[in-house]
């Protein structure tokens, strides 16, 4: 039922969206709450899924998916009214963000633009991922199916991920490898993105430094010259972090 419980509920949790959006993201920390209303389309999205999903909950008919769809078509971020989205939410630019119906989010989690929270095939039921809490995800990823993605863990840019990941981990890549990130700690929701490890690239590298150890055996063996098999080195990308600082 709709009451006043549930409209301080709603103002409480905005409220908690605007200082999450002041605190993550460095373009609104000297901007006023009216000013990220109004201009935010992440915190705009999430502020209306909190009415729709409040409306959906007490069983209103039509409203909840008009303001999903109005919704959409103003920010570009597309929230089912039934998914469930926990608190100090943060969306990041926001367009082309989709979150499925039966999606369901922890609490300080924070999606970047381009992120799909989507379901695979057409059965009923729980359809959707279900993230944790302080979980970040990068540009662009795809979360697929009812999979699970556990306490802090990150999804690297452009990640497909359609197996579960454990608590703490990185997953990177299509389809997403859980790989550790080696010499740094990876820190916070302002996550760089460039700095990840890229376990095709390892993986290619130990291939060729191996096909060289038997090409030098197979050449001492019959006494010919040892063919140039240098391995180029994959250089990790180098330079300022995305992340700052």
């Amino acid at each position: 039922m709709l009451g006043l419980g549930t409209l301080r509920k709603v103002v409480r949790e905005v409220a908690a969206d605007v200082a999450t959006a002041r605190e993550r993201d460095p373009a609104a920390r000297r901007a006023g709450t009216v000013e990220i209303l109004s201009s935010w389309a992440g915190v705009q999205a999430l502020l209306a899924h909190r009415i729709a999903h409040a409306l959906h909950e007490a069983e209103v008919p039509l409203a909840p998916l008009a303001i999903s769809y109005a919704t959409r078509s103003v920010t570009g971020v597309e929230i089912h009214p039934a998914a469930r989205v926990g608190g100090d939410f943060f969306i990041d630019h926001g367009s082309g963000v989709v979150i499925g119906e039966t999606a369901e989010i922890g609490d300080r989690v924070t999606l970047y633009q381009g992120v799909t929270l989507g379901g695979t095939g057409f059965q009923r039921g729980k359809r959707h991922p279900t993230l944790g809490d302080n979980v970040t995800v990068g540009s662009g990823a795809k979360l697929l199916g009812p999979i699970e993605v556990g306490h802090g863990a990150k999804v690297g840019a452009n990640t497909v991920v359609v197996d579960d990941v454990p608590p703490n981990a990185t997953v990177v890549g299509n389809p997403g490898h859980t790989v550790k990130v080696e010499g740094r700690r990876v820190e916070g929701p302002d996550a760089d993105w460039i700095h990840l490890p890229d376990p095709i690239a390892d993986a290619i590298k130990g291939l060729s430094e191996r096909i060289a150890e038997l090409e030098a055996r197979l050449a001492a063996l019959t006494g010919e010259e040892t063919p140039d098999s240098k391995v180029r080195e994959l250089d990790p990308r180098k330079g300022r972090s995305s992340a700052g600082g």
